[in-house]
């Protein structure tokens, strides 16, 4: 089974998206039959939706798609981590056979320790019960509290998305790839090689940008712990699907079949518990 293991769905709105900016190529609704003829181009089987908003009602939403699209194989939501009410949310959120995993957007909290609170590791304590995963969504700045957090949780699945969203324009790769390196030995965390054409230059990059950085994660956590990811349609912003589908299709195609065969969705089914 062939899976994209990172893509967003929504209904635009202004009060709910404030991000998105008018007029860019990302400004209106993206749903279910905008992304599958996508897919199918590319011969993927499948998708896991990932959350864009921090609300239970987006969560309750996009596991509705995915009872109604079979080729959302799998959801990650949000839920409130922090709250003591946390337990009775993944509950709610676990009725749906698709729920398989919980994302924070914690690139956008200010502080870099945020997920070293002591409400935020109470409700990733949560996880375990409900055998869920969690998707790591930081920058840079964020990778040393991300590393103590994995430490704590030795048994907990985690996947770093966007490979931390190192600064690709600049071309700069320290401190990040030791901090990549020192977060893959880690053993249950993963990486998703998505993200990468919106962290560098929208109108001028190239393949070969993206190279040092995929030799980076490749090395550390190998093709069992590599997964692929389009993040459409926020890839849009910088390049379409085809094109994100291209630049992992070419790096991959020095590996064996057997490698490819994992990133390209044999590692996603296995962690995100799809079927």
């Amino acid at each position: 089974m062939r899976i994209d293991a990172h893509q967003h769905f929504w209904k635009y709105d202004r009060a709910q998206y404030p991000w998105i900016k008018a007029g860019s190529p990302i400004h209106g609704d993206f749903l279910p039959p905008d992304l599958k003829p996508l897919l199918d181009q590319a011969k993927i089987d499948g998708c896991v939706a990932v959350q864009a908003r921090q609300t239970l009602e987006e969560g309750r939403w996009l596991l509705s798609l995915s009872a109604q699209h079979p080729f959302i194989k799998g959801v990650v939501a949000w839920a409130d981590l922090r709250s003591e009410k946390v337990h009775d949310q993944l509950v709610e959120l676990a009725h749906s056979p698709r729920f398989a995993g919980v994302r924070h957007v914690v690139q956008d909290e200010p502080e870099n320790d945020f997920m070293l609170g002591a409400h935020f590791l109470r409700g990733i304590d949560r996880l375990k019960e409900f055998d869920l995963a969690y998707d790591i969504l930081i920058y840079p700045r964020q990778l040393p509290a991300a590393i103590e957090l994995v430490r704590k949780f030795p048994e907990q699945r985690f996947v770093l998305d966007h490979i931390a969203k190192p600064p690709i324009k600049d071309a700069t790769l320290s401190p990040w790839r030791d901090q990549i390196r020192e977060l893959a030995k880690s053993t249950k965390v993963f990486c998703k090689i998505s993200g990468m054409v919106t962290e560098a230059d929208w109108k001028k990059w190239k393949g070969d940008d993206f190279t040092p950085y995929l030799d980076v994660v490749f090395e550390a956590f190998g093709p069992a712990r590599l997964m692929y990811g389009s993040d459409w349609p926020v890839c849009l912003l910088a390049a379409s699907y085809e094109q994100v589908y291209d630049l992992a299709r070419k790096y991959c195609s020095r590996l064996s079949a057997a490698e490819q065969d994992l990133v390209f969705g044999g590692t996603a089914a296995k962690f995100y518990r799809l079927s």
